[in-house]
C-alpha cells in the first residue's frame, strides 16, 4: 500500500512550516535515512529523512511553499512491487492536528506528529524530543511501517515481540530484518522516556486569550497621508517572535534591577589571557555568561521558572545568549555552563552563533534554557530592559562599557562602568533574590580572577 510522507512537527511548539526545497524528485528510489527535503521552522532550516523505503510517486506540495501546516501529506510514497495506478487509490484527508495518545505525542498536542508519520528530523536529537512512548498503543494497537508489516506476516514474525527503532519507537524494515536475522523477534522492552528539554517546565494553565495587538494599516497612511512604504513579507520566525513577546509582556509580571560594574580588572584578565593563546579569543561576553552561570549556582533561586503547580528550580545554569540573525533573535544555550570554564564557553558560543546565523541550530540547541542573557555593549547601547524570554523567570541585558567619572574613597576618578538591567518575572522571584543574584554578578565581573577558579 501507498505511505502518505506527512508535514513533520520539527519542535513542539510548530504548527507550520516553509517547505523549502525537495532533494528528491518523482520516481527517485528512496532508502530509510535519506534526505528528502529541507523545511524552514520558524527558528532553523532543517533536513528531514525518510523513514520507510519505496519511491517518490508523488509529490503533494511544491519546493518552495510557505505555511505548510503540520500533518498535512506532502507526497507519497510506492512501497516495492508498486506502479503509479496506485496512486489513483491514495486519497489525501485533509491534515488533522495531533490528538492526545496519538503515537505517543500527544503530550505535545497539536505540534506533534503522528506515530505513523513517513518522515523524521534529521536534526532532532533526544534531548529536544518529546518523551517516546512504546510502538504498541492502546488495546492491540501496533505503530509499524506498512513494509514491516507484510515483510512480519512473511517471516512469521509477531510485531508484539518486536522493539521498534523508529521515530517514536515505530517498527521499521530493519527492526524486521533483525528479527529474522536472530532466529525470532526480539524480546518488547518498555524504552526508557526521553529526557525532556532543560528547560521545559510543567505545564502551567492556559492564560485567558489575548486581543491581537492593532497594526498599522500601511495602505490608509499611504492613501490618506501619502506615506510610501516596502511591504516586507513576515518569516515565520518574525510571527513567532512577534506572538511569544506579545504573550510575554501580557502575561509575565516584569520588574527591573539595574546595577553597575566596574570593568577595568575584567578588561586587563581578559587581554592578558588572550595574549598567552591563539586558541582562543575571549570577548567581554564570555565573562559574563560565566560571571552569569557562577552568579546561578550561588543564588539559586534566580534559576527558576514558573508553573501553577510548583516554582520550578533548575539544577544547571544553561544559559540561552541572545543572537541577531538576518531573520530575527535566536537563543544558542550554552548548557551547564556553571560546569565550563571561559575558553570552552568562548569556542562553544562563536560556533553557535555562526550556525544560528547560518540558520544550521539543532532544535535542542535553541529550545529550553533556564536564564538568557541580552548583550547590545557592541552597539553602544548604555542601557536597555530586555523582555523576558518564557518560561524563563529572569533575562539579563547588559550594556556598552564605558568610562564615566566615579567616586572613589572620596574622590572623583574614571572608571570604565557597564551597566545591567535584570528582567525579572515576580511570580518567580522576588526583588531581594533579584538583588542578591545582581550582587553576586558584581562582584564576579570585578573580581574576574575568581571566575578562574
Amino acid at each position: 500500500m501507498t505511505i502518505q510522507i506527512l508535514m513533520p512537527a520539527l519542535s513542539p511548539t510548530m504548527t507550520e512550516g516553509n517547505l523549502a526545497k525537495w532533494l528528491k524528485k518523482e520516481g527517485d528510489e528512496v532508502k530509510s535515512g535519506d534526505v528528502l527535503a529541507e523545511i524552514e521552522t520558524d527558528k532553523a532550516t532543517m533536513e528531514v529523512e525518510a523513514v520507510d523505503e519505496g519511491r517518490i510517486g508523488k509529490i503533494l506540495i511544491q519546493g518552495g511553499t510557505q505555511g505548510v501546516a503540520v500533518n498535512t501529506p506532502i507526497a507519497i510514497l510506492l512501497e516495492e512491487g508498486e506502479d503509479a495506478s496506485a496512486l489513483d487509490k491514495a486519497a489525501a484527508p485533509a491534515p488533522a492536528p495531533a490528538t492526545a495518545g496519538t503515537g505517543g505525542y500527544g503530550s505535545q498536542g497539536a505540534g506533534a506528529p503522528p506515530a505513523d508519520q513517513a518522515v523524521a528530523p534529521k536534526a532532532a536529537a533526544p534531548a529536544a524530543a518529546p518523551a517516546q512512548a512504546p510502538a504498541h498503543g492502546g488495546g492491540n494497537r501496533v505503530f509499524a511501517s506498512p513494509l514491516a508489516r507484510r515483510l512480519a506476516e512473511q517471516a512469521g514474525i509477531d510485531l508484539n515481540a518486536v522493539k521498534g527503532s523508529g521515530p517514536n519507537g515505530r517498527i521499521v524494515k530493519a527492526d524486521i530484518e533483525a528479527a529474522t536475522a536472530g532466529g525470532g523477534a526480539r524480546p518488547a522492552a518498555q524504552p526508557s522516556a526521553a529526557p525532556a528539554p532543560a528547560a521545559a517546565p510543567a505545564p502551567a494553565a492556559a492564560a485567558p486569550a489575548a486581543k491581537a495587538p492593532v497594526g498599522v494599516d500601511a495602505k490608509d497612511l499611504s492613501d490618506k497621508l501619502g506615506m510610501a512604504y516596502q511591504p516586507v513579507p513576515n518569516t515565520t520566525m518574525r510571527k513567532t517572535i512577534a506572538r511569544r513577546l506579545t504573550e510575554a509582556k501580557q502575561t509575565v509580571p516584569h520588574f527591573y534591577l539595574t546595577i553597575d560594574c566596574q570593568l577595568d580588572a575584567l578588561l586587563k584578565v581578559r587581554s592578558d589571557l588572550n595574549s598567552r593563546s591563539d586558541a582562543y579569543k575571549l570577548s567581554v561576553n564570555d565573562f559574563v555568561i560565566r560571571a552569569v552561570a557562577l552568579a546561578l549556582r550561588k543564588v539559586p533561586a534566580a534559576n527558576a521558572a514558573w508553573s501553577d503547580e510548583a516554582i520550578l528550580q533548575y539544577e544547571h545554569a544553561d544559559v540561552s545568549v541572545a543572537v541577531a540573525t538576518p531573520t530575527g533573535l535566536i537563543t544558542p544555550i550554552i548548557k551547564k555552563a556553571e560546569g565550563k570554564g571561559l575558553a570552552q564557553i568562548s569556542n562553544e558560543m562563536k560556533d553557535l552563533a555562526k550556525r544560528a546565523r547560518d540558520g544550521k541550530l539543532k532544535p535542542e540547541e535553541f529550545q529550553g534554557g533556564t536564564f538568557s542573557v541580552s548583550n547590545l555593549g557592541m552597539f553602544g547601547v548604555r542601557e536597555f530592559a530586555a523582555i523576558i524570554n518564557p518560561p524563563q523567570g529572569c533575562i539579563l541585558a547588559v550594556g556598552a562599557g564605558e568610562q564615566r567619572p566615579i567616586v572613589k574613597d572620596g574622590a572623583l576618578a574614571i572608571a570604565t562602568m557597564m551597566s545591567c538591567t535584570l528582567s525579572v518575572d515576580h511570580r518567580v522571584v522576588d526583588g531581594a533574590v533579584g538583588a542578591e543574584f545582581l550582587a553576586a554578578f558584581k562582584k564576579l565581573v570585578e573580581d574576574p580572577l575568581s571566575m578562574l577558579l
